[in-house]
């Protein structure tokens, strides 16, 4: 029997004052083609990576990352961070 792996997403949000990002989405099948068109609707990147996916889908819905999660997840927001600053014409 053929078994297709079912699409998986996870949504981040990170707010001032918040020691670590928060789970605020996470789903699989039509729940993460939702999350991942609403993230695209509203020009929000969509990073794919399967190994961190797996581990972020493991962390609770409203829950913040783990400490083992941080250094991948700053990492990737500091290269959005770059992105954004060479989009708007500022010096990186």
């Amino acid at each position: 029997m053929n078994n297709p792996v079912l699409q998986q997403a996870v949504a981040l949000a990170y707010e001032a004052g918040d020691f670590a990002p928060r789970i605020v989405a996470k789903g699989k099948g039509l729940v993460a083609e939702q999350i991942i068109a609403r993230a695209r609707e509203h020009n929000v990147f969509v990073h794919e990576s399967r190994e961190l996916l797996a581990l972020l889908m493991q962390v609770d819905l409203d829950d913040h990352i783990p400490p083992a999660l941080y250094q991948a997840i700053a990492e990737i927001l500091a290269w959005l961070y770059r992105l954004e600053l060479e989009k708007s014409g500022e010096v990186v």
